[in-house]
């Protein structure tokens, strides 16, 4: 069980790991030893998340949503196996953290009147430098 929040934990049966051989310098022990994690989180058919937060871990997830509704977190930051395979969880569940927060609606404002008078004077101001630009008045 990943537990994301006091209310929200994602359990085992959601979650797949494979292992596989990370890229990049390693020496010998790169070609012999899977230490990459793909963690492999069933979003879509999650009954942990809420539609919305779906939803928004889908925007978040970008790439790493696929075609069936699973996130996928690529982890080979470290050499060890275990230490890419907590990084991998951590990351998942920051990324569905964040998903679960909803934004705070906007309240649309107006603009005050300081800054209404600052655009006219700025609007005045750029008319008279473009009027100068024209050809001299003859007399």
């Amino acid at each position: 069980m990943l537990r994301i929040t006091e209310t929200v934990a994602l359990a085992e049966w959601e979650l797949t790991e494979r292992f596989v051989r990370a890229s990049g310098p390693g020496g010998q022990n790169v070609n012999k030893v899977s230490t990459a994690v793909e963690l492999r989180f069933e979003a879509a058919r999650s009954p942990h998340l809420p539609p919305d937060a779906k939803a928004r871990l889908r925007r978040l997830a970008g790439r790493r949503w696929t075609v069936e509704g699973a996130v996928v977190i690529q982890a080979d930051r470290f050499a060890s196996q275990i230490r890419n395979r907590e990084d991998a969880r951590e990351r998942l569940a920051a990324l569905v953290a964040e998903a679960l927060e909803r934004p705070r609606p906007r309240i649309p404002t107006r603009p005050g009147a300081g800054a209404r008078a600052r655009r006219l004077d700025a609007k005045t101001h750029r008319g008279a430098v473009k009027k100068l630009r024209g050809a001299p008045e003859t007399e």
